[in-house]
């Protein structure tokens, strides 16, 4: 695919879902890759640097951040895409849930970026993509915790978005709807759940990552919700 071959690109939650399928996306288009995940997996993409990463952890991902542009000689492409869930009454959700959605979703998320962006503001071709959830502009029922933590993903990316607009950093968020991965499952979600083959595929999310990466330099893909056909409803 035209538009990333040569530019160098770093991916959290990469080990599987839509960063798995995202890194092999840009793999084939000719990017060189940083995967960042909890298992360290470089999903036998040859010539990538793959390394086990807690986004939680900010000197974790500041290290990856700063090895991926010593490697590589820079960093142009962030794809912020670690997260984890719940689902489920409020009062249900255990506590350590609740935890780790904040701690991951939020101050993982803007740990992430914080550290790839000095890097990305070195770049002549800068993308910042975060993957948020359609949950973080719908609040749906059942996602209380898990909308809250993509709402804050959303809010912090548009008021960013301002001041890296004149910088050459172009900002991306994508919101998609629910995704046929193992996202969740034990926690609201089972492999029996009757949802899962109308949600969308990892690999239409991907797409949607490199289509916002490879426009010309004078568009941008700012934020798009990603939903399957199964859902008829924009409320």
């Amino acid at each position: 695919m035209s538009g990333v071959e040569g530019r160098v690109a770093l991916v959290t939650g990469a080990s599987s879902g839509i960063g798995a399928a995202t890194a092999h996306l840009l793999a084939a288009g000719g990017a060189k890759l940083a995967l960042a995940s909890r298992r360290g997996d470089d999903l036998g993409i040859d010539g990538a640097l793959a390394q086990s990463c807690d986004v939680r952890d900010p000197a974790q991902i500041a290290g990856l951040a700063d090895a991926c542009a010593e490697r590589f000689g820079g960093l142009d492409i962030l794809v912020a895409n670690a997260g984890t869930g719940a689902y489920g009454d409020f009062l249900d959700l255990k506590p350590e849930w609740l935890d780790e959605m904040l701690d991951t979703n939020v101050k993982g998320f803007i740990y992430t970026i914080r550290a790839a962006l000095p890097h990305l503001l070195a770049s002549e071709s800068a993308d910042l993509v975060g993957v948020a959830s359609i949950a973080g502009q719908r609040a749906p029922e059942g996602e209380a915790v898990y909308a809250a933590s993509k709402h804050a993903q959303i809010g912090f990316l548009r008021s960013l978005d301002h001041e890296l607009y004149g910088k050459g950093v172009r900002c991306s968020i994508l919101a998609p709807g629910g995704v046929e991965t193992e996202f969740a499952m034990g926690r609201g979600r089972t492999p029996e759940d009757p949802d899962l083959p109308g949600m969308l595929r990892a690999a239409e999310v991907a797409d949607a990552v490199m289509f916002a990466v490879t426009r010309p330099r004078t568009a941008r893909i700012f934020e798009a919700s990603i939903l399957p056909m199964s859902d008829d409803s924009m409320g």
